[in-house]
C-alpha cells in the first residue's frame, strides 16, 4: 500500500519504518552506539561529504534517530527532518539556519517565556535582531516592522500559555510577498490537530518533549521543512555559496542546495549547526519519543475532552476572573480555531485567579492531583503559575504585551479522569473561601 493511502493512525504507528532493515525486530531498535563502520577509503569519502546518508557518527545521525525524523516527516508532509536534544534546540537552530551571518527575525512575546528571553540573550552575540510585534496576526503590523534585512516570521501556531491561534494562511503569503519564510513552533497543536506546511508554513518546530512524546520522560526537540521556499531567492545566501567541506569525490566545492536539494534547511541545520553545536538526540530518547508517537491521536483526542470539561468549570467558579483557551465562551480565536483546529485547540488553558497574593498561593499548595511542575504535555495534569516560573524571564512591558498578568494559572490537562481534576481545583478553590 502506497504512504499516500495511509491514514494518519497507521503513519504515526508504522511510518518511516521497515522491519526488513532492522533484522525484522517489530519495534524500532535503540542503536546504542557512538559510531559506525566506514567500510572502505571510497565509502568513508561518500559518507563525509554529506554525497551518502548512511549514519557516521550519533551526534549527526542514527537509525533509531532516523525512524523518529521519516515518521515525523511523514506525518506532516515535510520533506526534510533532523531531531534534536532540545525543543530550544529546535528553535535556536532553525532561527540561527534562516539568519545565517546576521539580519532579523521577526516575533512575538506571544511564546514560551525563555525563547523570548533568548531573543535578548542570545541572538544579538550572533549578529541576529529581533523584532516584536503585539499582534501576528495584525499584518499591518507584521508588514511594516519588516525591513531589508528580515530573514524570517517566527510565531507559534497555538500560544503557550494563553492559546491564542495564528492565522497562518496570510501570514504565509505576507511572507512570502517579501521572500522570506514563515517558522512555526506545532508543539501545542501536534500534526495531529494542525499541519501548517497546508496553510503555507515553511519551517516547523517542536518541542517533542511535549505533546508529541506525551509521557514527561524525555528532553526532545526536531525542525521539519516543506521542500516549497526558494532558498535560492538572493537573500540567504549560506544557501548558495560553495562549502569546501561539501565537496565531491572531484575536490569541488559544492553549496548546500547542491548537496541537499530537496532538504536544504534541514541538511544545512544537520551539516552544521547539528555538527558543530552538538545537540544531538540519544538513541533511547529517540525511542521514547517513538513510542509516545504510536498513542499520539488518542492521548490527545482525551485531553481536549477534559480541557473542554474543565473549561466549563472555570467558566463557572466564582473565583475564576476569565479563561483564555479557545473553547472558553468569547474567545476571539473561536473562528480561527474552528479553521486550522477542527479536531481541538489543545489541552493547554489559563485562567485569572480572583484574591490575593496569599490567596493564590494558597491555593497552589493546596493542590492534591495536578503536579506542579514546569512541563506541559504530559499524560498527568499540571498546574503552574507562569508568570513568575515559566515566563518568568518577561520584564513588565514583555508581560503586558504577552497578556500575561500576575494572576495568571496555566494548566496542562492529561488523561485522569475530568471529574477527578475538576474536584481537585474546587478543593483547592474551597481552602480560601469556604
Amino acid at each position: 500500500m502506497s504512504k499516500e493511502k495511509l491514514g494518519f493512525d497507521t503513519v504515526k504507528v508504522r511510518g518511516g519504518y521497515n522491519a526488513a532493515e532492522h533484522n525484522n525486530a517489530v519495534s524500532v531498535p535503540i542503536y546504542q552506539t557512538a559510531a559506525f563502520e566506514l567500510g572502505n577509503t571510497q565509502r568513508a569519502a561518500r559518507l563525509f561529504s554529506f554525497s551518502d546518508s548512511d549514519p557516521i557518527y550519533t551526534r549527526l545521525s542514527n537509525p533509531t534517530v532516523t525512524v523518529l525524523e521519516n515518521r515525523v516527516a511523514e506525518l506532516d508532509g515535510a520533506t526534510g527532518v533532523v531531531a534534536l536534544g532540545s525543543g530550544m534546540a529546535a528553535v535556536s537552530y532553525a532561527l540561527l539556519n534562516a539568519a545565517g551571518k546576521g539580519g532579523r527575525i521577526i516575533s512575538t512575546t506571544r511564546l514560551y517565556g525563555g525563547a523570548v528571553d533568548s531573543f535578548d540573550k542570545i541572538f544579538p552575540n550572533f549578529g541576529i535582531d529581533v523584532d516584536l510585534v503585539k499582534d501576528t496576526n495584525d499584518l499591518y503590523e507584521v508588514e511594516k516592522t519588516i525591513k531589508p534585512d528580515t530573514k524570517a516570521i517566527y510565531v507559534e501556531t497555538i500560544s503557550n500559555p494563553n492559546s491564542t491561534v495564528t492565522d497562518i494562511e496570510p501570514l504565509a503569503k505576507l511572507a512570502h510577498s517579501y521572500k522570506i519564510p514563515l517558522i512555526v513552533d506545532n508543539t501545542l497543536a501536534t500534526p495531529y490537530l494542525l499541519n501548517p506546511f497546508k496553510y503555507g508554513a515553511d519551517v516547523i518546530v517542536y518541542s517533542s518533549t511535549k505533546m508529541l512524546n506525551g509521557h514527561g520522560n524525555v528532553i526532545a526537540g526536531l525542525v521539519l521543512e516543506s521542500g516549497t521556499f526558494d532558498w535560492a531567492n538572493g537573500n540567504f545566501p549560506q544557501f548558495t555559496k560553495p562549502e569546501y567541506f561539501l565537496r565531491d569525490e572531484n575536490e569541488i566545492s559544492r553549496s548546500i542546495l547542491d548537496v541537499f536539494p530537496k532538504n536544504p534547511f534541514t541538511g544545512r541545520i544537520r551539516s552544521i549547526y547539528l555538527n558543530y553545536l552538538g545537540a544531538a538526540l540519544s538513541p533511547f530518547d529517540a525511542y521514547l519519543v517513538l513510542l509516545g508517537l504510536e498513542t499520539l491521536s488518542e492521548r490527545i483526542s482525551k485531553q481536549v475532552a477534559n480541557t473542554e470539561k474543565i473549561i466549563r468549570y472555570l467558566e463557572s467558579n466564582p473565583n475564576v476572573l476569565w479563561v483564555k483557551h479557545p473553547h472558553a465562551k468569547g474567545n476571539a480565536y473561536k473562528e480561527l480555531a474552528e479553521k486550522y483546529l477542527p479536531k481541538g485547540a489543545g489541552s493547554v488553558l489559563t485562567f485569572g485567579f480572583k484574591g490575593t497574593q496569599e490567596q493564590y498561593d494558597k491555593f497552589l499548595n493546596s493542590i492534591k492531583l495536578f503536579s506542579y511542575h514546569a512541563n506541559i504535555g504530559d499524560a498527568r495534569s499540571i498546574i503552574i503559575n507562569s508568570p513568575t516560573t515559566t515566563h518568568g524571564e518577561l520584564n513588565d512591558k514583555q508581560r503586558n504585551l504577552a497578556d500575561l498578568p500576575l494572576e495568571t494559572i496555566r494548566l496542562s490537562i492529561g488523561l485522569e479522569d475530568a471529574d477527578d481534576l475538576i474536584a481537585d481545583l474546587e478543593q483547592a478553590f474551597n481552602t480560601n473561601f469556604n
